[in-house]
Order: structure tokens, then C-alpha cells, then sequence
């Protein structure tokens, strides 16, 4: 056996077994989740809120934690598309022909995509400070689309990466201006890759914790304004799981499941649109 065949051999093997370990690892962190999640399940946990107080109430359920989470997630996402398609359409539209300023450019948001997310959130503490604003979900959203604007710009970047040049210019020799270029050509060319920074961003969002711990506060109600504090799920389970009553732990427990439900439901959603517009794309 030659070294070319044994070093094929080595690294397949070690290909291998990252594989089996990511993969039984993720099996194993879904298998915990569902086999204490389902037991503290029941329609009464998700449809009432905690009772008593979220820490020592024995009664009610995560409903408030659940809408927070929603409410959170969607309105910092929305947010960071706001902001974001069109910094990474001006990025690979506009700044085309100058490629140091774009490298550096990226090179920033993949040193903001790095950065801790408790960081985000201390900054936003500060902002919140600095204009007297109080805990509350307004509070949490901006800090979280900050947190996120990273993912979302880098990610559409990437897929704008791969829309071919001679699409843009056939667009600007039939009279198309740069902006109708950008949003009703390359935008339409990379939607199941929007889809995709999408859901990386609203899953980093309704996931995160340290981002919101100091910026959203906690509630044991449903907000109806944005300037109400607000409970989370990912802050539901880190201050209920410490508990010592039983019942409250539950929630966490609850908690956890019913984040992982959310997440793989926006992943599949995800898949069948970014499936269906695929079809749609212009290829070469």
C-alpha cells in the first residue's frame, strides 16, 4: 500500500469519525431534551402563564415566554432585514469594482459576527442608559437585530458572491438602473439564500440569552406594548431550571422542547421555500 492510499484511508477514517461524533452528539442533546421535555409537557404549560411568580409559583405555565420569544425573535429579525438586504446588495452592487474596501468591510462583520453575545447585550444595556430607557421589549429587539445584523449580512453576501456578472450586465444594457439591478434581479436570484440567512438569524435570536438578559427583563405577563419587559424562553429556562420547587423546573423543561419545536418547524419551512424558489432562478 502505497503513502497516498494510507493517507486517504487516515483522513477518511477521521472524516468519519467527526462525523459520528457531531451527529451522535446532536442525537443525544435532542434525545435528552424530548425525554425530560415531553414529561413536563401538557396543554395547561402552554397555554397559561406562570402563577405565583416565575421562580416559586408551583401553577400556570410558559405562555408568556413563548409569545415573548415570538414577538422578540420576529420583530429583531424583520429589523436586521431592514438593514441588512440592502448593505449586502450595496456591497456586491455598488462597491463591485472596489474590492478593498468590500474585504474590509467583510472582514468587520465577521469580527461583529465573533463577538459574545452577552457583549451585545452590554452594549445595549449602555444604549439603554444612555437615552433612559427602561427594560422592555423595544429594548431587546434593537440589541438582538444588532446582534443579528452580522449573520444576516454575511450571509446574503455570501450567496450574492455567486450571481454570475454577466447577469448584471445584461441588466444594465437593457437600461436597468443599479437599484433595479439589485433588488428585482439579484435579490430575486438569491432568495433561497435569504431564506437561509433568515433562519440563521431568527434562530440565533430566539435562542440567545445573554443578549437579552439585561435588556429585556422578565415578566411573568404577555406584553401589549413595547415598552413592557418581557420573558423569554431561553431566560425562561436558565432562571426557572435553578428552582429548587419541582414544578417550576418543569417549565424550564418545557421550555427547552418547545425552543427546539419552534427552530426545526422555521427549518423546514425554510427548506420548502428555499426549494420552491430555487426553481425559479436564473442559471448558466
Amino acid at each position: 500500500m502505497n503513502r497516498k492510499k494510507t493517507e486517504e484511508i487516515i483522513f477518511k477514517t477521521l472524516m468519519n469519525i467527526s462525523v459520528f461524533l457531531i451527529t451522535g452528539s446532536l442525537l443525544l442533546i435532542i434525545f435528552s431534551i424530548f425525554y425530560r421535555g415531553l414529561g413536563s409537557l401538557s396543554w395547561e404549560m402552554i397555554s397559561q402563564t406562570p402563577k405565583g411568580g416565575f421562580y416559586f409559583g408551583k401553577e400556570g405555565g410558559i405562555l408568556n415566554a413563548i409569545i415573548g420569544s415570538l414577538y422578540l425573535s420576529f420583530g429583531a429579525t424583520l429589523l436586521a432585514m431592514v438593514v441588512g438586504i440592502p448593505i449586502a446588495l450595496y456591497i456586491n452592487v455598488y462597491l463591485v469594482k472596489h474590492k478593498s474596501f468590500v474585504n474590509a468591510i467583510r472582514f468587520f462583520m465577521d469580527l461583529l459576527w465573533g463577538v459574545p453575545s452577552i457583549v451585545y447585550g452590554a452594549f445595549g444595556f449602555t444604549l439603554m442608559v444612555m437615552f433612559g430607557m427602561k427594560a422592555s421589549l423595544l429594548a431587546g429587539i434593537i440589541t438582538v437585530s444588532i446582534f443579528i445584523l452580522p449573520i444576516m449580512v454575511r450571509g446574503l453576501d455570501e450567496v450574492l458572491k455567486t450571481v454570475p456578472k454577466g447577469l448584471m450586465e445584461a441588466s444594465l444594457s437593457l437600461g436597468s438602473t443599479k437599484s433595479e439591478t439589485a433588488f428585482r434581479v439579484f435579490l430575486r436570484q438569491t432568495i433561497p439564500g435569504l431564506t437561509t440567512a433568515i433562519l440563521l438569524s431568527f434562530g440565533r435570536a430566539i435562542g440567545d440569552a445573554a443578549s437579552v438578559l439585561f435588556t429585556t427583563g422578565y415578566t411573568d405577563y404577555i406584553p401589549t406594548s413595547l415598552s413592557q419587559p418581557t420573558a423569554t424562553l431561553p431566560l425562561a429556562i436558565f432562571f426557572q431550571l435553578g428552582s429548587p420547587i419541582e414544578e417550576v423546573r418543569n417549565r424550564a423543561y418545557a421550555s427547552a422542547l418547545i425552543l427546539t419545536v419552534i427552530i426545526l418547524i422555521i427549518s423546514i419551512v425554510s427548506r420548502l421555500v428555499s426549494s420552491r424558489y430555487n426553481k425559479q432562478r436564473i442559471k448558466f
